[in-house]
């Protein structure tokens, strides 16, 4: 780790912010948390690279093609020799009436204060919040 990386805490804040920006629909705010050669696996497998294409793989999210997704943190881990921080979550979705939740977690990777890896893993197969 270099002497201008975060220390644990400035990690974990890096975390919290980065996921209050995605809570608050605000797209603009979480790709200044990306560097501009990170990478974004998602839970599905798609890869993303560089900030454009990140860009490009979040905007329905955030657009809200999918409803209103927010995610409620239950833990984060943080290793600052490495930058890497671990987040569990709930992520809980509401469209068209129907509540739906599942549990995943993200693998965060920091160099010099920047996100350049985002992998998200998630149990999406089995909601765990039922139609409201």
């Amino acid at each position: 780790m270099t002497n201008d990386a975060p220390d644990r805490a400035g990690i974990e804040d890096l975390v919290i912010r980065f996921t209050d920006a995605f809570n608050r629909d605000d797209l603009d705010e979480a790709m200044t948390y990306f560097a501009d050669d990170a990478f974004y696996d998602e839970f599905n497998g798609t890869r993303s690279h560089g900030k454009d294409a990140i860009r490009e793989a979040l905007v329905p999210q955030f657009r809200g093609d999918y409803g209103t997704i927010r995610f409620h943190t239950e833990g984060i881990s943080v290793d600052a020799s490495s930058g890497t921080a671990l987040i569990r979550w709930l992520c809980t979705l509401e469209s068209g009436g129907v509540r739906q939740g599942w549990r995943g977690l993200d693998v965060l990777c920091f160099e010099h204060g920047l996100l350049k890896e985002k992998h998200t893993y998630a149990k999406a197969d089995v909601p765990l919040l039922r139609p409201a």
